[in-house]
């Protein structure tokens, strides 16, 4: 049996997400300005303090975010406060270093004035680990409401009923193919109940919404047809659980159901750049809304975990042309690094 992983583990943040990175210069920038302004006597006092230390601080930045990035791999492999403590330490060593760097090369070099430096570098980037490890745990009950909208708005009456009633026409016409509906509906509402943290590899993601449209097919027969495009799909990404079945799902009630010849839907998986792309479209009805109100709490689930991932990384968008409604979600191609983990 498959163990939740727990939701009190912390961890360091994903240096190489956008996301993050923003965030941590806006914070730095954020904070060099508070203390010059709280050292000015007035506003212009204040502008010119930010035109002395300008170079060197957006050096030691610039330094460290680089290290952070390009040691955001080995990072990720130690415990959360021994984390911390390399973290710190390699920003004040940046601050500290180039400090020294930069008054070499225009004259004395005051070594006090490095470590200052080096120890306010230090102490920012202590409380830059504070406010990702309190973001981590504000996010945990947001993660949760996200798993309930998730179990909600899968777990729907009209799927349920008509699966059982094709599972029940088999049982004598077909006994092996209604055992197969049954276990395929066992695998769907096995991922149902799965903890919404759990982030699994697209392959598995590609079965379960496999297993969904055999059902599907059985039920609606010819007017169901599906276009697969995942030659080469990166199928060893980690992807929250659940992103593409409910996708499908909506493109079978909305873009097939409602038509008598039934409909066909498309799936693109593919690799572009730095991203997984998978891309959905289905038909829709010429006078129904682009997107009807089910469909919106579907997409806005999705769209809510993706950022609760991968923060400004993970993006889905919607839109409609030639009377096609496309869904298209990208993740990054190297995911979470750490199952249920927030970026």
């Amino acid at each position: 049996m498959d163990s939740a992983p727990s939701h009190d583990i912390v961890t360091l943040p994903d240096f190489r997400n956008l996301g993050v990175l923003l965030r941590i210069l806006v914070i730095a920038e954020a904070a060099n300005l508070v203390t010059l302004a709280a050292h000015s006597p007035d506003v212009i006092e204040a502008l010119k303090g930010v035109g002395a230390v300008a170079l060197p601080f957006e050096l030691s930045l610039l330094a460290i975010v680089l290290l952070l990035f390009v040691l955001s791999p080995l990072l990720a492999r130690i415990p959360y406060r021994r984390g911390v403590g390399v973290v710190v330490a390699l920003a004040a060593a940046a601050a500290g270093g180039l400090d020294v760097a930069f008054h070499a090369w225009t004259g004395a070099i005051p070594w006090g004035a490095a470590l200052k430096s080096a120890g306010i570098a230090g102490l920012l980037a202590a409380l830059i680990l504070g406010y990702f490890n309190w973001r981590q745990r504000v996010l945990s009950p947001a993660l949760a409401k996200a798993r309930l909208m998730a179990l909600q708005s899968r777990i729907r009456p009209h799927f349920l009923f008509n699966s059982l009633n094709t599972a029940v026409s088999l049982v004598r016409q077909d006994p092996r193919l209604a055992e197969q509906v049954l276990l395929d509906m066992s695998d769907l509402f096995r991922a149902l109940l799965k903890d919404s943290r759990s982030l699994v590899p697209l392959a598995d993601e590609i079965r379960l919404a496999e297993a969904y449209l055999q059902i599907e097919q059985l039920r609606l027969g010819e007017r169901l047809r599906v276009h697969w495009d995942r030659d080469g799909a990166p199928v060893s990404v980690n992807v929250p659980i659940l992103v593409l079945q409910p996708l499908l799902e909506n493109a079978v009630r909305y873009g097939v159901e409602p038509f008598a010849t039934g409909g066909d839907v498309h799936v693109s998986i593919r690799a572009e750049a730095s991203e997984l792309v998978i891309e959905v479209t289905n038909s829709v009805c010429g006078g129904d809304s682009p997107i009807p109100s089910g469909n919106r709490i579907a997409l806005a689930n999705i769209e809510e975990r993706l950022g609760l991932y991968f923060d400004a990384e993970g993006t889905l968008h919607v839109s409609t042309r030639d009377m096609q409604f496309v869904v298209k979600v990208c993740v990054p191609l190297r995911g979470a690094r750490t199952v249920g983990k927030v970026a």
